[in-house]
């Protein structure tokens, strides 16, 4: 088993002391549930599109099926590219794209309507 990175100076030189990790770079002390919990958290952060892929900022991403906007009569047609996407970690709602799409404006997408591009 291989044990995680210090959390304070990411140095690689960790030991166990007892039931606790240790940092000789640092002197920080900490548990392996905290490790555990700070790897879950990094791992929720993660946003995906509809195949799988990691999406980062300034993605290109095509829409992979028809949108109804609210307020137009037209939809977002499948395989509407849409250029220099902005994640949005902390979304209240699914919507966790914040984009600009040619002719409809500034928008907020769902990243399971989507593909990287």
């Amino acid at each position: 088993m291989s044990l995680p990175n210090c959390p304070s100076c990411d140095s690689d030189l960790t030991y166990e002391d007892g039931a606790l990790l240790m940092c000789p770079m640092c002197a920080h002390e900490w548990t392996a549930a905290e490790s555990a919990a700070t790897a879950d958290a990094e791992a929720d952060t993660i946003i995906r599109d509809a195949v799988g892929n990691e999406l980062q900022d300034g993605d290109a991403v095509t829409v992979i099926r028809d949108l109804k906007v609210k307020g137009s009569s037209t939809p977002i047609k499948v395989g509407t590219k849409v250029k220099s996407i902005r994640l949005l970690h902390d979304a209240p709602d699914d919507h966790d794209i914040d984009c600009k799409i040619d002719g409809f404006g500034p928008m907020k997408l769902k990243s399971s309507v989507v593909k990287k591009a």
